[in-house]
């Protein structure tokens, strides 16, 4: 019973984090305060974005040109697995594109992108992520690439 219940403290721990990450950073766009204080300096993103520099320099510098493109972006968390010091989520992110992003000038385009990832926490900081975003249905949304075609 005490396993149960320690497993299941932690796994909420950890739930928690990342959901403080999702409040406190992203969706307050906090890349002084709330980065600094969650954020590993040697953070690992496993699949950064072009261009995307180490550590927590590097993510502080990916988040601020999504929110340069998009300054109303809100980050939804749906769902989480947790498993040992790391958490799997499937996401939302919404945003008007309202500013060049990733050398694509402003679209006024609403865009919804499904993102999934894979974040490990050591000692109640992030250290490491992996996120595999719908960067095709982002592109379409902003009319970048060609929707499908309608019969």
């Amino acid at each position: 019973m005490t396993t149960t219940v320690t497993r299941s403290a932690v796994q909420q721990d950890l739930r928690a984090l990342v959901q403080r990450f999702i409040d406190d950073v992203i969706n307050a766009q906090d890349l002084d305060g709330a980065l600094v204080e969650t954020v590993a300096e040697n953070f690992v993103e496993l699949n950064p974005l072009p261009g995307q520099g180490p550590g927590r320099a590097g993510l502080a510098d990916v988040l601020g040109m999504m929110f340069a493109g998009f300054p109303d972006l809100r980050w939804t968390l749906h769902d989480t697995l947790v498993e040992g010091d790391r958490v799997m989520g499937f996401s939302t992110w919404t945003g008007t594109h309202e500013g060049a992003f990733m050398g694509i000038p402003a679209t006024g385009h609403t865009a919804t992108i499904q993102a999934w990832t894979i974040d490990r926490y050591r000692d109640g900081i992030f250290v490491e992520s992996r996120i595999i975003m719908d960067v095709a249905g982002l592109l379409g949304q902003l009319g970048v690439l060609p929707g499908p075609k309608r019969a």
